[in-house]
Parts: C-alpha cells; structure tokens; sequence
C-alpha cells in the first residue's frame, strides 16, 4: 500500500500516546538538562541528591494527602520487583487476589512460586471486566490493580469487608497513581512505577505505606532472620531496608537520578495545576472523548463494556475484523503517532490510547480524526 499521509493540520501537536513509557514533556527535558549538569554523575548519598529525593516524598505526601503515619518509600527495580518485596515482606501466611488481567496475574503468580508461602486464593474473570479478591479464611493480605494496563479495566479502592482486621490491602497502581483519585486511608500498601503518569522512565518503585505495612515487614523480617527461619529475604527485596533509606531520603542502591529528576518535576506540575483531583478529572476528559469516539464509530466500540469499570487513563478500543489494526498503527506510525497498539499478549484486534496528565485534551480529539482519515484511506486503498 502506497505510504498515506495525513494533512500536517490534522495531526496532534504531540503523538505520543503510550501507556507506558508514556509522554515526557518539554518542561521535564528542559529540566533534566539543567539539573543533569550539576545532579548527574554524583553520589546519590550526598544531599543534593538527598534533597531530590525529599523533594519527590513531600509532593506526594501532598498530592495523595497522605494520612497520620503513612510513609513514602521508594527503591530500584520498579512495580516487578515490588511485586517479589510483598511476597517476601508483607505477606505472613497467605494472599488473596483480583485477576482480571495480565499484570493482576502476574503478581499472582509470584506468590504462587513463593515456597514459604500458603497457595493464594485466586479470584479471577476473564479480561474486560474485573473482580476483587474476597473474604478468606487465613488471607492476611488482599491484593489487586486500581487500573489493569493491560485491559484497560479500572476497580474500586476500598477496603474488603469481613476479613481479619490485621489483613493488609496492597494495591497495584503503576498505571492510576498520578492519574485517578484514591482514598490511601484504604490501602497498606499503594505501590507503583514513575513512568505512566508521572512522566519519568522506568525502574524505580515507590510504595505509599502504612504503619501497620510497615510493622508486618518488620516483624516478618526479624523472623526471617532466626535460625532454621523458612523464609529468606534477600537485602535487595527488604522493605524494612527500603523504609530505612527512604527516610534518609535516599535508595538501598544506587537509582537513576535523571529518572528522580523528571519525576519530581511532574510531581510540582500536577500539585501546580489543581493536584489529584484536578489531573484524574482532566485524564477522565480525555478518556470521555475516545469512548464517545468509539461508540459513534462504526468500526469501533469500546473494549470494556461496563461503563463503571472503563479506565479513565487506558483507553481500549476494539476493531472490526474487516479492518487490521495493525494497518492503523503503520499508518499512524508513519505520521508520528505512536503507541496505541493493544497489549500484546491480550491477542485482539485492538487499539489502547494512554491518557494520562502529559497528554493534551485536543491531541486526544485530534487522535480520533487522524484514526478516522487513515481508516478511509485503507479502505480506499483495499
């Protein structure tokens, strides 16, 4: 098919749509850049760095309103390997889980190929929609994903009723964290990764924790350390050593500070612009605009189908069979909009558009447009 191009008018002023890297802004480079000279290639123990990092705790101690004794803690490796720190530091005994898509599961999982650990109880429904883990006998933590990237489903934060009053609530929201409103006085443990919603890149993991977190890490990693103790926590995986660090304002080991520094500049940005509330009502907006696109198209409809469970950061959208999405996303490639492609283990036919604070409203509409023109194109074309 001869290359199609899109009228330069038609197009967002910014084509980046990923769901993960997702967008940087030009302010964050042009701060990196500042702050690369004199914080890059320095010791992370010092206190211009140090600073950084405080700087990066007290925005988001404001921007989630943090409750009486609730810590930020933060270490390298990102939301994966916070994923093997709860395994080894937060759950006692057992877990239950909400499965409702591929990054739900594989924390699942993890627990699962835990040897000190009991088998978890698995809640589990097919991709689209979701499910929480409920009440179970001998669970001590319950966990599950405020938004599944994957699907583009987003849950309900809240607090399982009926259960042991000691179980701790550890809610995956690398993808929602920046970008929706939350109640933390309802999690233990609210966990995510810099580079969604806050604009940054990858391999760092920060946790919103609880003092009852807190004290179940201490207390499983004193155990851990007795003689003949089951369980082994490796130094990496401590959360204890992570708390500790943390409040020195700095990592176990050594971070990426250029990944520090644009995180702590999207942080002031989004407490600037109105804070939580103001960037999860402007993701919401332009989520609206694709989903109302989708369900006025004829070739498209929302993946989800439940209004209530529909993502306010990733959006899915389903396509026709007769038309190849990937075609789509080669013509929209070739004109400088990338990464709406589905989830890739996910198997469909499908579109997902991240919409977190970085994106522009109007790039959001002018993406629909652009989708539109390509799709008349193809057809013409074929």
């Amino acid at each position: 098919m001869e290359k199609i191009i899109i009228p330069e008018q038609m197009l967002p002023s910014d084509g980046r749509f990923g769901s993960g890297p997702s967008k940087i802004r030009s302010k964050q480079i042009d701060v990196l850049c500042a702050a690369g000279r004199s914080l890059m290639g320095t010791s992370h123990r010092q206190q211009p760095v140090k600073n950084l990092v405080a700087s990066i705790k007290s925005g988001l101690s404001q921007l989630f309103e943090l409750p009486e004794g609730y810590e930020i803690a933060l270490g390298n490796g990102g939301a994966t390997a916070f994923w093997d720190i709860a395994c080894a530091c937060l759950i006692n005994r057992k877990a239950a889980f909400g499965v409702y898509g591929s990054f739900s599961k594989k924390f699942a999982s993890s627990a699962q190929s835990a040897p000190f650990l009991d088998e978890p109880a698995i809640y589990s429904v097919e991709p689209g929609s979701y499910c929480l883990p409920e009440p179970t006998e001998e669970a001590d933590a319950y966990c599950w994903a405020h938004n599944e990237t994957s699907t583009g489903v987003m849950t309900p934060v809240k607090r399982i009723e009926g259960v042991d009053e000691d179980a701790l609530m550890l809610i995956d929201a690398t993808s929602a964290a920046g970008a929706a409103e939350v109640d933390i006085d309802q999690t233990d443990a609210y966990y995510f990764s810099p580079q969604k919603a806050f604009g940054s890149d990858g391999g760092l993991w920060i946790a919103v924790l609880s003092p009852r977190a807190i004290a179940r890490a201490k207390a499983i990693e004193s155990t851990a350390d007795l003689p003949g103790a089951r369980r082994w926590v490796p130094p990496f995986l401590s959360l204890t050593a992570a708390v500790e660090n943390s409040r020195k304002n700095q990592t176990l080991n050594t971070p990426a500070i250029a990944t520090l520094i644009l995180m702590d500049e999207q942080i002031k940005q989004l407490n600037a612009n109105g804070g939580l509330k103001a960037s999860a009502a402007r993701c919401a907006q332009s989520a609206q605009t694709v989903y109302d696109w989708a369900e006025n198209c004829s070739y498209a409809q929302p993946f989800v189908q439940d209004k209530a469970a529909r993502s306010t950061v990733v959006v899915t959208v389903d396509i026709d069979d007769s038309i190849s999405a990937n075609a789509i996303l080669s013509v929209l490639r070739d004109n400088g909009i990338v990464d709406i492609s589905g989830y890739r283990k996910l198997g469909r036919n499908q579109l997902r558009v991240g919409v977190f604070p970085s994106v522009e409203p109007d790039d959001v509409k002018a993406l629909t447009n652009c989708i539109d023109y390509a799709v008349e194109k193809i057809k013409a074309a074929n």
